[in-house]
């Protein structure tokens, strides 16, 4: 990313109280845009937002639901955005069995929603819809999935994306032509400190430990493409970036995945986990019967590195070091806001 082109950029970024949002909005700020925040109060205590204290440092803030359309209209017609960043969703795939309506609405209507409000900003320039590798339709066959490959979805989280992407193309190919460019951004199984989320690896992990407790998991032999949380959010602003250079040769969908060796089992994660953090908890596998969840899942990202020039700063090794890092550090009294900080510094370098 170019600090240049991002100084003074007035960025609208939602879902800034979530655990990768709130990584998005501290990159921005240390690229010296502007930045509004719109997004539901934070979902977990703690939250990486609240201990960084990122309210104070922001632009301008909402604390809304993307579903409220007079709320976020309003929100985004006093930002006045360069940029759009739309990063707010329901990301749980067990929450989404449990309120699929919920999950529909905010991933689906909310999207429509500040699309639709966007179609009145004349300064924007560029709207970056970040959606999931869970979106595309997965036959199990093993291949990693490219952009042009069938969208589809068997849990209501990975269908709600699904349409999410089809109401973005919509919505640019009926209202756009000629006006902000809209691109997506698919990337998955994001680690990285600061994570409070229930039904994920790293935090089940951590509260594990400090609770002394067993750590239970569904899918031991579940294969995902892990990475690290800094390497997609900076695949999304160098998109964004390029976006708004050039709308109609960076509109459309793209991957954000690690190298194909980060591509390993929930069990690998968890062991490399322990090598960086120290002693974990036991480990115990839940065989009760449940809710259908993908077991191999890897995009391909041919095209970011080729058109974009992204590349992943971190293999499997060090994302598990650098996320077990500000964990530990944080624990022994580091503060959030420099372990960032120095997380943010090496990616910068």
């Amino acid at each position: 990313m170019n600090p240049v082109f991002w100084s003074g950029k007035k960025v609208f970024l939602t879902g800034h109280t979530g655990f990768k949002g709130c990584w998005a909005a501290l990159w921005l700020l240390r690229l010296g845009a502007q930045v509004y925040g719109y997004a539901r109060p934070p979902a977990t205590d703690p939250s990486l937002y609240d201990m960084v204290g990122l309210r104070s440092r922001l632009d301008g803030e909402t604390l809304d639901d993307v579903c409220d359309r007079e709320n976020l209209d309003a929100a985004l017609k006093a930002a006045s955005p360069d940029i759009i960043v739309h990063m707010a969703a329901q990301a749980l795939v067990r929450l989404s069995y449990r309120e699929p309506i919920e999950t529909f609405s905010t991933n689906v209507i909310g999207t429509a929603n500040l699309l639709q409000s966007a179609r009145g900003l004349d300064a924007l320039g560029a709207i970056l819809v970040v959606t999931t590798d869970k979106c595309y339709e997965n036959n199990e066959s093993g291949d990693a999935f490219v952009e042009a490959d069938p969208l589809g979805g068997r849990d209501p989280y990975s269908a709600s994306k699904a349409c999410q992407e089809i109401v973005t193309a919509a919505m640019r190919d009926s209202y756009f032509e000629g006006a902000a460019g809209i691109a997506t951004a698919r990337a998955g199984n994001v680690v990285g400190g600061g994570d409070w989320a229930e039904d994920r690896l790293v935090p089940d992990i951590i509260r594990a430990a400090e609770q002394g407790a067993s750590l239970v998991i569904r899918y031991p032999e579940a294969v995902r493409p892990w990475q690290y949380v800094l390497d997609p959010v900076a695949g999304y602003l160098s998109l964004a970036e390029a976006l708004y250079r050039d709308r109609a040769a960076f509109a459309g969908g793209w991957n954000f995945a690690p190298a194909a060796e980060s591509a390993v089992t929930v069990r690998t994660v968890i062991e490399a986990f322990a090598r960086h953090y120290g002693e974990l908890p036991s480990v115990e596998v839940d065989d009760a019967p449940r809710a259908h969840e993908a077991h191999f899942l890897r995009l391909d990202a041919t095209k970011a590195r080729r058109d974009l020039g992204w590349r992943p700063r971190c293999d499997l090794q060090e994302t598990m070091r650098e996320t077990a890092d500000w964990y530990r550090s944080v624990r022994d009294g580091a503060s959030p806001e420099s372990a960032c900080d120095a997380a943010l510094e090496r990616m910068s370098d």
